[in-house]
């Protein structure tokens, strides 16, 4: 009985000195969209897990650049599917890893302006500055683009146009005036009650699938793969929606 007392305090021994097992890490690259959902999915992640997605946030192009330069990312969460597509084809990301994770919806939003009947709104162009992401580099950018030429208004809106390096910069324009009225995605406004809306039609402009992959930087790391399993569950898919995504 006494050595049983004896083993077992040994072991506890052990079992403090070793302490909890380390948690994991996994470094995710975010388009600047989905930032709020992130930090919520992050943290849903990390409360059930313990392991932590350590998240940077900026315009998909610009990701994509940095990972062809050798970026330690891990995971990239692209406003786009053509980037995650084309660092599989190029061996930057796993075969068969790559997923639609939301499908994104393009918002006209102004604080000072009415813009409820934003085709309206923009064919009277009756504004001194418009906010767009970047479309070379931000996929929201280039919905906006090609919502307004299919509007007929792009050329005589064009000189208007001031360009955010990301969707998060555009947002800020309009939010601090320097732009009446700017080109945003849904899941910005999803806390926001200031000013008017217009969702723009869909028929406006091809839908914003925004695809994940795992990078080969995380192809053998298990938090990398644990975390992208989770986007796709249901925790991480209510946290989507909530903010206005379409899923398929």
């Amino acid at each position: 009985m006494r050595l049983r007392v004896v083993l077992a305090a040994i072991g506890a021994f052990i079992l403090s000195a070793l302490g909890p097992a380390q948690a994991g890490q996994t470094q995710v690259a975010v388009a600047a969209n989905f930032t709020a959902p992130a930090k919520d999915i992050a943290a849903a992640f990390k409360a059930k897990t313990g392991d932590e997605a350590v998240l940077s946030f900026g315009a998909s192009g610009q990701f994509y650049a940095q990972i062809q330069q050798g970026a330690p990312y891990q995971v990239f969460l692209s406003a786009d599917a053509d980037r995650p597509k084309a660092a599989v084809e190029a061996g930057l990301a796993v075969a068969d890893s790559r997923f639609t994770y939301a499908i994104g919806k393009l918002v006209l939003w102004s604080k000072s302006l009415d813009v409820s009947k934003g085709d309206e709104t923009l064919k009277a162009n009756a504004f001194a500055k418009l906010s767009i992401a970047n479309p070379k580099s931000a996929p929201y950018g280039a919905a906006a683009v090609e919502a307004m030429t299919k509007l007929g208004v792009y050329d005589a809106i064009q000189p208007k146009i001031v360009q955010g390096n990301s969707i998060a910069q555009a947002f800020e324009f309009v939010d601090t005036g320097n732009a009446e009225l700017g080109f945003v995605a849904l899941s910005q406004l999803a806390a926001v009650t200031a000013g008017s809306r217009w969702v723009v039609p869909q028929a406006l402009y091809a839908p914003i699938r925004q695809d994940a992959a795992l990078l080969e930087t995380g192809a053998d790391d298990a938090t990398s793969k644990a975390f992208l399993a989770f986007l796709k569950g249901p925790e991480a898919r209510a946290i989507i929606e909530k903010y206005g995504y379409s899923l398929e």
